[in-house]
């Protein structure tokens, strides 16, 4: 091993800079920026994200990580354990075996920039799963030139070093001494009593090294204990080193050398919204020679996606009533509004109000003006009809069958106005090809409604043809001010029918919103077209929207309520939204059912996140289980959502 420590240091010559880089930093085997096994203190630009893949001996694992603060790395993982066989009934009277599969989350917070001392970083790995990667850490990197070092103090199935010493945290509390070995309730809880515990710490170092904008070489101690719950092959060295080779910007293949034991591989792709997305590019109107400045404009705001319902002018200025649905922040509109109005000729200056379905999201003129303003144009109402049909891609990573599972699907989404706030919106898929049709293990628990665990019955529905994934009437109102409804009937999404109303009080330019909504829905047959089951229910939920924009920005939304299986308790909602439009959140769920009851995960929990790619949304919801308890209605718009459209991201 001395032979490749020296070839490390040979390499110390270039002029590239590390710290906290978004081209000379990448994922270790467990979705964390790090090296290998181990992870360092640095972290990606807030909106970022990525996307590893990861196969070694004897575990295999998918990572998705994303940074919603630049000082916070968030992920989770489903990992396969193929040497640890499970054999259950596969529901069909047969015994059915496979590797043994978990899901778990992963967390990282900065405490210190680098400067004169290193950046210092704390995490946990694992923090509500079953343990079988349960580990936290302390470390701290230092970049000098094209090398960056790390150095740290890990615990749990990171405390596998020869170096090991009397847990440091033991002169606080004799309680972080004993780290239990046994998992509360069914496992699935944060169990701080593990957390940075056990007898012994282990210290940890390495290094990187990046020769070229390629290439990135990485070696450390690899405190990984071995066999462990994972299996590993006992260790025949205390280091792992490996190189990453960047294919571009986004995508990342990893070589590593693991312990002496075994050689893994890994996939990454990883993206920055806030740098690869590219600025919008205002289009030009062609105009005739006889147009008047007032149509030279809504023919601008219309070639760049804002349709014009009506223009009012005084002596004073001119107030613009317009709706719109491509744009995903105020500052791109304001930016059109302002080439628009110039290429116009227009010089008074111009007032929005923003409307979307007829919601008054955002107003700056008030009624006083639109009565003693003359109404220069109001747009002819007509009836309007919008669709795409586009490829898309529905995995399934909770399978008890296999690793992943997944259908490659034509979908197409269309939308008809009948009025400007009367729409129809439905969602039709065909699978060209999926794997679903061997998903027969039944759910382990049902209480108190099978309402979602049954999953997998309406994706074996996916392969027998065109189905129904929505087909809903949307009529939205505002009937005084800072007062919203909205009325929805029809399909409202893959296992339910139903109708219902929402209703919001919002008051524009306010951070906060509240609310009630209540839906009678029933249950959807597994063909998923206009057949219906038995069951059915009333759902509501009474529900308080928070925008934050101080020192820690979040949007909070705080449901209080009855849920579709019948259950009733309340959901806390934690998201960062961006001006590209990438989205972030994380979401838990607590009700009258008791974590036995609930089984395995004891609580309803999850992540979510939307990504614009290629002007279009990436939409993935993502739990450790799918269970029925918790379980709420999937609705295509809500009224909160809509009317913050146009409020500055926090």
């Amino acid at each position: 091993m001395k032979k490749y420590v020296f070839i490390f240091l040979l390499l110390l010559i270039s002029k590239l800079s590390f710290s906290d880089s978004f081209d000379y930093n990448s994922f270790n085997n467990h979705g964390v920026i790090g090296l290998i096994n181990m992870p360092t203190a640095r972290f990606y630009d807030e909106s970022s994200y990525g996307i590893t893949l990861y196969n070694g001996d004897p575990d295999q694992k998918i990572s998705l990580t994303s940074s919603p603060y630049d000082w916070m790395e968030a992920s989770f993982f489903y990992m396969n354990i193929e040497d640890a066989q499970l054999c259950r009934n596969n529901g069909q009277g047969e015994i059915f075996c496979q590797g043994y599969k978990d899901k778990g989350f992963n967390f990282k917070v900065r405490v210190k920039e680098e400067g004169i001392l290193p950046a210092i970083a704390i995490g946990i790995n694992d923090i509500a799963g079953t343990g079988f990667y349960s580990s936290e850490y302390i470390v701290g990197s230092y970049g000098i030139n094209n090398i960056d070092f790390h150095f740290g103090l890990s615990w749990g199935t990171l405390n596998g070093s020869r170096s090991s010493f009397k847990n440091p945290l033991g002169y606080i509390s004799d309680d972080f001494y004993d780290r239990p070995d046994n998992l509360e309730d069914e496992g699935g809880q944060f169990q701080p009593s593990r957390y940075f515990s056990g007898e012994k710490a282990s210290p940890f170092f390495g290094f990187s090294y990046a020769p070229n904008e390629k290439f990135i070489l990485k070696f450390e101690s690899d405190n990984t204990i071995t066999p462990g719950k994972v299996g590993y092959q006992q260790s025949k060295s205390d280091y792992s080193f490996g190189i990453d080779f960047s294919i571009n910007n986004n995508f990342t293949i990893g070589l590593a050398n693991e312990r002496d034991t075994h050689l893994s591989l890994k996939f990454v792709y990883k993206n920055n919204p806030k740098a690869s997305k590219p600025r919008y590019e205002y289009k030009k109107s062609d105009h005739n020679k006889n147009d008047s400045k007032y149509i030279k404009l809504i023919r601008n705001l219309n070639e760049n996606g804002i349709v014009v319902n009506k223009i009012f002018e005084d002596s004073n200025q001119i107030g613009i009533q317009m709706s719109q649905f491509t744009h995903p922040n105020l500052d791109i509109i304001d930016e059109i509004i302002r080439r628009a109005s110039a290429d116009a000729g227009i010089v008074k200056p111009v007032k929005k109000d923003l409307r979307i379905t007829d919601l008054k999201a955002k107003t700056e003129y008030d009624e006083t003006f639109r009565r003693n303003a003359n109404l220069i144009y109001q747009k002819q109402v007509k009836k309007k009809f919008n669709y795409n049909t586009r490829l898309s891609i529905r995995p399934f990573i909770a399978s008890r069958e296999a690793f992943l599972k997944g259908a490659l699907l034509i979908e197409n989404n269309a939308e008809y106005a009948l009025r400007e706030n009367f729409i129809f919106s439905s969602n039709l898929k065909h699978s060209i090809a999926d794997n679903f049709d061997d998903l027969t293990i039944p759910p382990v628990d049902t209480y108190p409604a099978q309402v979602r665990s049954d999953i997998k019955e309406y994706l074996r529905g996916f392969g027998d043809g065109i189905i129904i994934g929505r087909a809903q009437f949307d009529y939205y109102l505002t009937p005084k001010k800072n007062h919203h409804l909205m009325f929805t009937g029809g399909i409202l999404e893959e296992m339910f029918n139903g109708v219902g109303f929402e209703y919001l009080y919002y008051k524009e330019g306010s951070n906060y919103a509240i609310g009630f909504e209540v839906f009678d829905v029933q249950k959807r047959d597994y063909e998923m077209r206009f057949g219906t089951l038995d069951y059915k229910n009333i759902t509501s939920h009474l529900n308080f929207h928070y925008r934050n924009y101080r020192r820690l920005p979040f949007d909070t939304k705080i449901s209080f309520g009855e849920y579709l299986a019948g259950d009733e308790g309340f959901t806390i909602d934690l998201s960062r939204t961006f001006s590209n439009g990438t989205k972030f959140g994380v979401f838990a769920s607590f009700t009258d059912v008791s974590s036995e009851q609930f089984g395995e995960g004891s609580f309803d929990k999850g992540i979510y996140f939307n990504i614009p790619v290629f002007g279009n949304y990436i939409n993935y919801s993502w739990r450790p289980l799918t269970k029925d308890p918790g379980a709420k209605l999937v609705r295509k718009n809500n009224l909160h959502d809509l009317l913050v459209k146009f409020r500055p991201i926090n």
